[in-house]
């Protein structure tokens, strides 16, 4: 997180948008009508948030590094 100074909106609704998608990829995931629509919502609110307008939201880096520090450990989350 030090090297792009990340809004704190945006890295909560990454963070959420990840834990929609795992709950998305369930089998037989229960409500998943109502979690694709979240997630769908969440990916416009971070594909056209603002800070990607600022220099240093500018490089493709800064998206990829906001995935990779938002994922978390993906094996516990799912145990």
């Amino acid at each position: 997180m030090d090297r792009y100074p990340y809004p704190r909106d945006l890295v909560d609704a990454q963070r959420e948008w990840h834990a929609t998608y795992r709950a998305l990829a369930v089998p037989r995931p229960r409500h998943a009508a109502e979690l694709r629509r979240r997630l769908l919502l969440l990916s416009v609110r971070i594909h056209w948030h603002p800070w990607w307008s600022t220099p240093a939201g500018w490089s493709p880096a800064a998206r990829v590094e906001l995935r990779r520090m938002t994922a978390g450990d993906r094996k516990a989350d799912a145990a």
